[in-house]
């Protein structure tokens, strides 16, 4: 068995395993080799230590932004298409009460 497998080990009671909550495996780091150009990798390093960071944390942070931004253009591109298909059925309605925003104007 490796370190890392016994390590997740959780001690037994009555001889019967206690599994992990769910939530505690989703958000289990796990170990990952990424590679850099040298450059690259001495800008992150000089921006973690701007930042009173670690390297892992400066990546960890870059990547979710990142990911949070794709989540927000894909949802706002979504919205776009929606407001394009109901366009025509949106135009009906504003028409429909346009004498009823007139008379709140007045």
């Amino acid at each position: 068995m490796t370190r890392s497998a016994a390590a997740r080990k959780l001690p037994a009671r009555n001889g019967q395993k206690i599994a992990r909550p769910a939530s505690s495996r989703a958000n289990r780091k796990e170990r990952v080799l990424v590679e850099f150009p040298a450059t690259l990798l001495k800008r992150a390093d000089a921006a973690a230590r701007n930042l009173e960071s670690n390297r892992s944390d400066l990546i960890r942070k870059a990547v979710e932004r990142l990911l949070d931004d794709m989540e927000s253009r894909e949802f706002e591109q979504e919205l776009a298409r929606a407001y394009a298909e109901n366009a025509a059925m949106n135009l009906s309605l504003a028409k429909e009460f346009e004498a009823v925003d007139r008379e709140g104007l007045q």
